[in-house]
């Protein structure tokens, strides 16, 4: 119900003022003076709880650029074949393949282009960007808000943190303000600056959703989350917070039409601004590792190895020789603090060590065999990423099942010569919901429960074990997988009957 209708009921109806008229019309004026600023539709309303862009645009607009990148390719172009006019397939020929100059086929260079966006940190013209927009680039120029264009040249680029840092010769460039990420808060008001579908100087706006994401084969990156508009064209450039300081260079979205879909996500500037640093001093950015394979700790795995609760990061294998393996990191350890900062979850884990100078003494905090303990490595530099394949194996020979609901054999001379293991089983066949987790042809190579490991040799011995186990407990396997490592839990209860 509106306020005027109710107002000229009320105002119609004689009776009710019969003796207090001007007193009731006063009371009615301030009730919808009242509803009238309280309303959710009201310019009083609006004014006081939507936040106003505009201050934020004119200050910072100028110090966002367009940047448009051009790549050079060669490619195979066939020609339009020699044969007949009454030949049937020569009208087709005709109509859609273009004749070539020149005998046979051959690769003819071409041009693409792609539009990005960016900002300048300095005004003698550094500016960041994303790794991607520039990528492979034979030519970038840099476009200001006032139509100056400049050609770009590339300091560095990490692919890793998907920044580049590029440098125009002029002074006197307008300059972004940094903020700090980290006093960013889930639900606050944040605005992007860039070029969408190369609409220049397009301002959109959201809220954070969410702060610290892990995106697939992301490691690097604590990403900010945000709903503001993003799409191709929007790479590279910043992501503002109210007080018109850049807290992120928004770089990806999540989308299954190709554009905005309400997620997006944001480098935050601080992880920006180091690996710009190393950029701008090295032309590359070096990065710590210890030599390890790790994955998440789930609930069922934290119970197994007697872990109060599921965090930090599971070691599924170790680099023979590498850093970790000199500190005597094992197989198993779950790895919950690097230099004092927590590993909440296996995400943190790359990043911190990532972001330690390599050549640098860590300490580390692990759980082993029920108990933490504290250890110390000795970082390298990072080279390639590893990461856990899939499954593939051999078939076994001898069988022998278990209550777990899969069948095991022992492992061959040549197998374990061929995966490079000298202890195992080999799983030939699963046949309970024990699939999700163990699959035909992984090896398993230990078994953990209630905190205590035992390596696993022979199929008989491995039934053995898992015939002395409580049948309602949680056990974990270390499975090798393919040419990958990892470990998997399952109920001792889980066979068919």
């Amino acid at each position: 119900m509106t306020a005027g209708p109710v107002g000229a009921n009320l105002r119609n109806d004689e009776t009710i003022f019969d003796e207090d008229a001007d007193m009731a019309r006063a009371i009615l004026t301030l009730v919808f003076a009242l509803v009238a600023l309280g309303s959710p539709g009201s310019a009083g309303a609006q004014g006081r709880n939507l936040p106003d862009f505009t201050e934020l645009a004119e200050r910072q607009g100028p110090a966002v650029v367009n940047i448009s990148t051009a790549q050079s390719a060669r490619r195979n172009f066939p020609q339009f074949p020699n044969i007949d006019e009454d030949d049937p397939m020569f009208e087709f020929f005709r109509r859609f393949i273009p004749r070539q100059p020149g005998p046979g086929t051959g690769p003819r260079e071409f041009q693409s282009r792609s539009l990005g966006s960016g900002f300048i940190i300095s005004s003698d013209g550094y500016i960041l960007t994303n790794a991607h927009v520039v990528d492979n680039a034979a030519e970038i120029t840099v476009r200001l808000t006032d139509k100056r264009e400049y050609k770009a040249r590339a300091i560095g680029a990490d692919k890793r943190t998907d920044i580049a840092l590029l440098k125009i010769e002029a002074d006197g460039l307008p300059a972004v303000r940094l903020g700090d990420p980290n006093k960013l808060k889930v639900g606050e008001w944040v605005a992007a600056i860039g070029s969408p579908f190369g609409f220049e100087s397009s301002v959109t706006s959201g809220i954070v959703s969410a702060k610290g994401r892990s995106l697939p084969q992301e490691n690097f990156v604590p990403f900010i989350q945000t709903d503001a508009a993003i799409n191709p064209g929007n790479s590279g450039g910043p992501l503002f917070n109210m007080q018109g300081e850049v807290v992120g260079i928004n770089s990806q979205i999540y989308s299954r039409t190709g554009g905005f879909m309400g997620l997006s996500f944001a480098i935050p500037i601080d992880v920006a601004m180091e690996v710009q640093e190393q950029l701008r001093q090295h032309g590359r950015v070096s990065r710590g590792r210890i030599g390890v394979v790790i994955q998440e700790v789930s609930k069922e795995l934290a119970e197994s190895f007697g872990l109060p609760k599921p965090s930090g990061a599971l070691v599924n294998a170790v680099e023979k020789g590498g850093p970790a393996d000199k500190a005597g990191v094992e197989v198993g350890d779950i790895i919950l603090k690097f230099d004092g900062k927590p590993v909440r979850s296996s995400s943190d884990l790359p990043r911190l060590v990532g972001n330690t100078k390599p050549g640098n003494r860590s300490s580390m905090e692990i759980w082993r065999k029920g108990a933490s303990r504290e250890i110390g490595v000795t970082l390298g530099e990072m080279v390639e990423d590893r990461v856990a394949s899939g499954p593939r194996g051999d078939r076994p020979t001898e069988k022998t099942a278990n209550r777990l609901g899969f069948t095991v054999s022992n492992l061959t001379a040549e197998q374990k010569r061929d995966i490079k293991i000298d202890h195992g089983v080999l799983v030939e066949d699963v046949r309970s919901n024990a699939r999700a987790a163990v699959r035909p042809g992984d090896v398993i190579t230990a078994l953990t429960s209630k905190g205590q490991t035992t390596e696993v040799r022979t199929a008989a011995q491995f039934s053995r074990l898992i015939s002395q186990m409580d049948r309602n407990a949680t056990l974990t396997l270390h499975v090798r997988r393919g040419e990958g490592n990892l470990f998997v839990t399952v109920k001792g209860e889980t066979g068919n009957g």
